[in-house]
């Protein structure tokens, strides 16, 4: 399995451990330079939401990856974990419905998970 790939599986399963919702990984490869994959989910409260970024932080941390990047921990309507290979999007429930980023990236193939 190549790095970003088990890079990919730890964001999931870190967002699943916390309860997100509607968790969607979307294959950005050969469409992006941003990212090779981007996760997006949701919590229903800003609690939920900052609970979900910080152990998304915390095993990439675990796990020796550098986090490049967090913003809006502060407001949690929407925050963004850059991982380098994975950018996490993790959203307020009301936020992800307006914002709808899966739109904006409609061209990318959803990953299927085994």
């Amino acid at each position: 399995m190549k790095k970003q790939d088990q890079l990919l599986e730890l964001v999931l399963q870190a967002a699943e451990d916390k309860k997100a919702w509607n968790v969607v990984a979307l294959n950005l490869q050969n469409i992006s330079l941003v990212a090779d994959y981007f996760v997006i989910c949701h919590g229903n409260s800003e609690t939920q939401v900052q609970a979900i970024a910080t152990e998304i932080r915390k095993k990439a941390e675990e796990h020796g990856i550098r986090v490049r990047g967090i913003e809006g921990m502060d407001t949690a309507r929407w925050v963004l974990i850059d991982l380098g290979d994975v950018v996490a999007h993790v959203f307020h429930r009301e936020d992800r419905e307006y914002y709808n980023i899966e739109r904006l990236w409609s061209d990318a193939k959803v990953v299927e998970r085994v």
